[in-house]
């Protein structure tokens, strides 16, 4: 017994000695079990209520007429020994703008003192979902009422994303971390591969063409005891199942509703991969959506215990935005002409442009591009804005030498497709026609893979310092 125990001895009593011996054991435990992670999950039903207009096709011609099943903002946060936080929001959307994130981010930094790096909004892309903001403006031709009914709905949505963050955040609680990744295979290279010939294809067991990635890259969240609370899960695919005129979440809605049947009482949240050029193919049933659902789930349950790796309790977050250039701008003399064409989306696009021009005096020649990358433990998490396709997670993975490096697109910003150089110089939708019902005045400039890419590789080795 050393000096410091010999006088407690002396002056306390022995039953007022064990007693402050126990208080002091029991303190330190108490230490010992807030180190570590914390987390906590909030959701927010964020179904229309009215009858809007549908985003992601721009061939519907009335709003939506029901539910299949409801959409959600999910929230999650996560905190770390050192006390840091970041809290990643899932929502059930085509896609948001870049001054709608703003928006919702200068709420949550007001009310949760969260830096911009901390929050991070992952939209699924679902095709079954509303209109909201400015996102594709291009593409729909809104009557006064529809734009009232559309304007009102994303009115609301800042209100719903703070109350599903304030859940997560008053939810937090000690929490264990790991990471698996698993496989799903229905995705398919869409610019590569004729649709209808795709299942005659696989039936023979013959390859598909081009570039894919069916990493299914999960973060699972424990309680203490070892039970299943969330599972945040990606893949690269577009959520192009399903374009009838009733709300729901596509195959990732499924998906995640099947993993909160595999896991009772856990919250799935899904952050959706580089998978802009990646359609699931055979599809447009409802069953088939359901179908790749229960794969993911299926796939995601594969994944053991001893197929994850647990994750320190480390948490770096960081977001840039960079400047990438669009190729040439059209001159006024040709938006005034493109106002006359046959293409109504062409001419649509054209009217918004010279309103800009009328407005700021000149077209942008630039674009202010979001990426943030978080480290979780050992495990990285990429976040890029836009419709990425799948050339950038391939060649992120094999420029960092990190083939289960985690990498998201549709993150914080959907502000037009974001092509690879090789896309860019193949042209064709992804390459150049989506441009026209994003808005945007032209193609993308060729740097911009190597830009984003080098920006990436920067703040990915920072991390690791």
């Amino acid at each position: 017994m050393n000096y410091t125990l010999r006088l407690f001895s002396r002056v306390f009593p022995r039953a007022v000695f064990c007693s402050l011996l126990l208080f002091c054991f029991a303190a330190s435990r108490d230490v010992e079990a807030a180190e570590g992670w914390k987390a906590g999950v909030g959701r927010v039903v964020i179904t229309p209520e009215q009858p809007i207009w549908m985003s992601g096709y721009a061939g519907r011609d009335k709003p939506a007429e029901g539910k299949l099943h409801d959409l959600w903002v999910k929230a999650i946060a996560l905190e770390s020994g050192s006390g840091k936080r970041a809290v990643l929001i899932s929502l059930d959307l085509v896609g948001i703008s870049r001054q709608v994130a703003e928006q919702w981010s200068g709420l949550l930094e007001k009310n949760f003192s969260l830096k911009r790096s901390q929050i991070v909004f992952c939209t699924s892309h679902t095709h079954c979902g509303p209109v909201v903001g400015e996102t594709l403006s291009s593409m729909y031709f809104l009557d006064e009422e529809q734009q009232r009914l559309v304007d009102d709905y994303t009115a609301t949505l800042p209100e719903k994303v703070n109350q599903a963050v304030a859940a997560a955040i008053e939810n937090l609680h000690p929490a264990a971390l790991s990471f698996g990744t698993g496989t799903a295979t229905f995705a398919v290279n869409r610019r590569e591969n004729v649709e209808k010939d795709v299942p005659d294809l696989r039936e023979a067991g013959k390859e598909l063409k081009g570039p894919i990635d069916h990493a299914l890259p999960t973060l699972f969240v424990k309680d203490t005891q070892g039970k299943v609370e969330a599972i945040v899960f990606g893949y690269a695919c577009h959520a192009t199942t399903l374009g009838f005129y009733q709300w729901n979440g596509d195959w990732p809605g499924f998906a995640q509703i099947e993993l909160e049947k595999a896991y009772p009482g856990a919250t799935a949240l899904f952050v959706a991969g580089c998978g802009a050029d990646q359609n699931p193919i055979p599809r447009r049933t409802v069953e088939l959506a359901e179908k790749y659902g229960k794969e993911i789930a299926v796939a995601v349950e594969n994944i053991t215990d001893e197929d994850t790796k647990p994750l320190a309790d480390n948490l770096v977050t960081k977001y840039k935005e960079i400047t990438i250039p669009f190729s040439e701008l059209p001159t006024r003399s040709q938006l005034e002409t493109d106002t006359m064409s046959s293409d109504k989306y062409v001419a649509s696009r054209a009217k918004m442009l010279l309103k800009t021009l009328d407005s700021a005096g000149e077209l942008s020649a630039t674009y202010p591009y979001p990426i943030q990358v978080w480290s979780l433990g050992t495990e990285t998490i990429v976040f890029l804005g836009g419709e990425v396709v799948v050339d950038y997670s391939l060649r992120l993975k094999g420029d960092l030498n990190q083939p289960e490096l985690w990498v998201a697109g549709y993150c914080n910003d959907v502000m037009a497709y974001i092509p690879s150089r090789r896309v860019l110089l193949e042209g064709g939708y992804e390459g150049a026609r989506s441009m026209i019902y994003y808005g945007l005045p032209t193609v993308w400039a060729p740097q911009v893979e190597n830009l984003i890419v080098d920006q990436v590789s920067e703040m990915v080795s920072s991390n690791a310092e």
